[in-house]
């Protein structure tokens, strides 16, 4: 029989859920915390930032492109990204649903490698982790999946 995971979650937690039929209540059954993702942006960095030379030898202040928050977003995002492929890998589901918000969803997307990225049946643009596994699942499609697993 087909199964179903579904992961809600937002740049500092997350939540997998399972459905064992396409019509079925979700189960939690994984949860996943990243308090460091939530820590005021001026807490995160430590000092002043490191320095560069151009080639003309005048001194810059080293800019990364991303800010330490967008850091740890994206941090959590691989994290995750790295279960639900190991997951996927072993074969403990067939299709796939992604509930994040819009940024955070485009994170979590890109952290999948190909063949996960094939399981997603659906992905919601939505911060719905805070909700009870039924508010969660009335968000859903009433079927989870339709046909047989193989894609």
């Amino acid at each position: 029989m087909p199964n179903t995971w579904v992961v809600v979650a937002d740049s500092g937690s997350a939540r997998i859920f399972t459905a064992d039929s396409p019509l079925g209540p979700l189960v939690e059954f994984a949860d996943y915390a990243h308090p460091e993702a939530l820590v005021n942006e001026r807490r995160l960095v430590s000092d002043r930032a490191g320095r560069t030379t151009d080639s003309h030898g005048r001194s810059h202040a080293y800019e990364s492109e991303d800010s330490p928050q967008e850091h740890e977003f994206k941090a959590f995002a691989r994290l995750l990204g790295e279960e639900i492929c190991l997951a996927r890998a072993k074969g403990e589901f067939d299709h796939l649903f992604l509930v994040a918000p819009p940024q955070f969803l485009g994170m979590l997307r890109a952290s999948l490698d190909a063949e996960t990225g094939k399981r997603i049946e659906t992905e919601l643009s939505k911060n719905l982790v805070g909700l009870s596994a039924a508010e969660i699942r009335a968000r859903l499609p009433e079927s989870l999946y339709t046909g047989s697993a193989a894609h």
